[in-house]
């Protein structure tokens, strides 16, 4: 059973460079491992969203579990979470047939209702925040939530608006380094920036997944699905074990 009271230890990484260095990584691990089962192994995205989702419940529990911060396993999870992401997105808006718009509309409300309901229970939805198994559910799920949404529009970007890959990563690129620039240079809620950035690299993810993994009559550079998956998983690992990650600092609900 998971004790449910406040431990006080935060599980989740401090927010610095390096924590968005390896979540940009792993989102484009998420796109280009998804394809590779989904594709590649011609499983389908239905039979490829159940075994990431299974993979996904028993790294969160893991996570959950956990007394203490292990980089190791966390970013196992997050990386859980984008290859969930991208095969549940891809299900939506290609196989029931639903669309980029519908699939991300939907998408949005689930994030949104998750926030809601997060918020609603604990006062605040700040990463500083999660010190107890119960609000670690809310941040998990919130998460699974946006890297599903971000393959959304990630894929909207690129192929419905026909900006291409390139496009779509200098477009999602270029949000990121306008939400920094709030960060550094506006008043604006911390904790609402932090989302809405977590939120963009993942379609900058996919997008550069795409742009590595497509054929090139495609807009792509048709590199392998399983090398590109390797190199990402080995540069991801490589992060984990040279910089240094430290948990997140007290609660905090700015």
């Amino acid at each position: 059973m998971l004790k449910a009271e406040d431990n006080g230890a935060s599980k989740v990484p401090a927010v610095t460079l390096v924590f968005w260095i390896i979540k940009i990584a792993a989102t484009t691990l998420g796109e280009t491992g998804g394809d590779a089962v989904s594709m590649s192994l011609d499983l389908g995205y239905a039979l490829s969203s159940i075994i990431f989702i299974g993979i996904f419940f028993v790294a969160v529990i893991a996570q959950i579990r956990a007394r203490v911060f292990h980089p190791t396993l966390y970013w196992m999870v997050v990386v859980a979470t984008t290859t969930a992401g991208t095969t549940m997105a891809d299900f939506a808006d290609r196989s029931l047939g639903i669309g980029y718009a519908g699939g991300s509309s939907i998408l949005l409300a689930l994030l949104i209702a998750s926030l809601g309901v997060w918020y609603r229970a604990a006062g605040s939805v700040s990463v500083s925040s999660i010190v107890s198994p119960r609000v670690e559910i809310f941040y998990w799920v919130t998460i699974l939530f946006s890297q599903t949404l971000g393959t959304a529009l990630g894929d909207w970007m690129a192929d419905t608006n026909g900006l291409g890959y390139e496009g779509g990563a200098l477009v999602f690129g270029a949000g990121l380094a306008l939400i920094a620039a709030a960060y550094f240079f506006t008043r604006i809620s911390h904790t609402l920036l932090f989302w809405m950035a977590f939120i963009l690299t993942r379609p900058l993810g996919a997008t550069v997944g795409d742009l590595l993994d497509k054929p090139i009559e495609h807009g792509g550079l048709a590199f392998s699905r399983y090398t590109a998956t390797a190199v990402l998983a080995a540069f991801i690992i490589g992060c984990i074990l040279l910089l240094p990650q430290k948990a997140g600092g007290k609660p905090n609900v700015s």
